[in-house]
């Protein structure tokens, strides 16, 4: 389950009840602060494993998993107040697989002007995982739409598969405006999962809705599923992109590897 709070928002009683009827596995929040995780310590009981990043410039991030977490990393790619986490899940099946939680800022006339940084966070990501043949999952409000040059970008080089292909749009924000939303909450899974169903769920007061997604670990079909494929000019288009920002696939963690 992924849910941006929105960090000024108080019902956390909202998000609470969706965590015990949907049961997720794990939930990532995003723009959560130190009030938000006071709140989400309820959780704990039956989430146990947690990594948590409260701060109060709205990218503040928790994870909680009934799973075991191990090698995580908080870690700030491309701009020093905006953190990602990275971290390995073991499964039931004993099987590791590696999680990335992402949360870029957005462009805007007061912070960035352009989606440079965004777009740097997300090729460097790309580009560690095109390199890996694990088993991983990244999900977040990555502040991008999924038909955007740079998210399509980000599943063709990465490999990743997006579940809302042929299923639907499943528009997350902006909650309180029916006739103006837009899928920014994301999630894109390797061909090591299919999926068994995908929801977005109901308000919790946040300008975000959360997204509930379930996959199931089949490595077996692997073979069925197969992602975009970039071409050599995208691939150096993703290398300018990180060059002018100074950053490298290199500074993102690989668990299990």
């Amino acid at each position: 389950m992924t849910s941006n709070v929105f960090t000024p928002n108080r019902q956390a009683d909202a998000l609470i009840k969706l965590v015990k009827q949907h049961q997720p596995d794990v939930l990532v929040t995003l723009e959560s602060d130190q009030w938000w995780q006071d709140q989400l310590k309820v959780i704990e009981a039956e989430m146990p494993y947690s990594i948590k990043c409260p701060l109060d410039n709205l990218y503040g991030m928790h994870v909680y998993s009934r799973l075991p977490l191990s090698e995580h990393e908080i870690c700030y790619l491309v701009e020093q107040d905006v953190p990602s986490i990275h971290t390995a899940l073991e499964l039931r099946t004993g099987d590791k697989i590696r999680l990335h939680f992402l949360h870029p800022a957005p462009p805007s006339p007061t912070e960035n002007t352009e989606s440079t940084e965004r777009d740097a966070e997300l090729v460097i990501v790309a580009r560690s995982i095109a390199e890996s043949n694990q088993a991983m999952i990244v999900t977040g409000d990555l502040n991008d739409v999924a038909w955007s040059a740079t998210t399509r970008l980000f599943r063709k080089i990465s490999g990743l598969l997006d579940p809302r292909v042929g299923r639907g749009a499943f528009n997350t924000f902006h909650a309180d405006y029916p006739f103006a939303r837009w899928p920014l909450d994301h999630l894109f899974h390797s061909d090591h999962f299919t999926l068994r169903a995908i929801k977005r769920l109901p308000s919790i007061g946040s300008d975000h809705f959360p997204l509930l997604t379930r996959l199931t670990f089949t490595p077996h079909q692997a073979d069925n599923q197969q992602g975009p494929k970039a071409t050599s000019e995208e691939y150096e288009w993703s290398k300018e992109i990180s060059t002018a920002q100074k950053v490298s696939k290199n500074d993102v963690p690989t668990p299990i590897e």
